[in-house]
């Protein structure tokens, strides 16, 4: 698996941050990839929730299904399991500015012939900045 990183540090409460990342609605604003979630229970993202989430990658209809391990106000992480593994983890903590904000990606190296090749279109996506364009579209978020 390969990892990516970002962070900010924006002037609000770490609940709110939590809002944005747990709110499916919200999520579609800040997501690189947009996506359609099918099967969540409830209106928003919860440990030990499941769900099924489909979009276009590397120009590729997708689906994955999600379990969602941590959804609270120190973060949320999930696992997706697809034609490619993605790891997920959003770490918020207060600090005294406000919150700040750590994002880490993990992209496993995919399944067969297509896995392989989207796991690469993936990790390209985020080697070029998609993963620090979403943490910025987050923090852009909580301070409006």
């Amino acid at each position: 698996m390969r990892t990516w990183t970002a962070n900010t540090t924006v002037t609000t409460t770490p609940s709110r941050i939590a809002r944005v990342l747990t709110e499916p609605d919200a999520i579609r604003d800040w997501a690189p990839v947009d996506f359609d979630v099918e099967g969540l229970a409830s209106d928003r993202l919860e440990a030990g929730a499941t769900a099924r989430v489909s979009g276009r990658l590397a120009g590729r209809e997708v689906g994955f299904d999600v379990d969602v391990q941590r959804a609270d106000a120190k973060g949320l992480a999930l696992a997706a399991s697809g034609p490619i593994d993605i790891d997920v983890a959003y770490r918020v903590r207060p600090v005294p500015e406000g919150a700040e904000l750590e994002a880490e990606v993990s992209v496993g190296g995919g399944k067969g012939l297509g896995g392989r090749i989207l796991a690469q279109a993936t990790g390209a996506l985020l080697s070029a900045g998609a993963l620090d364009v979403a943490v910025g579209r987050i923090g852009d978020a909580v301070a409006a």
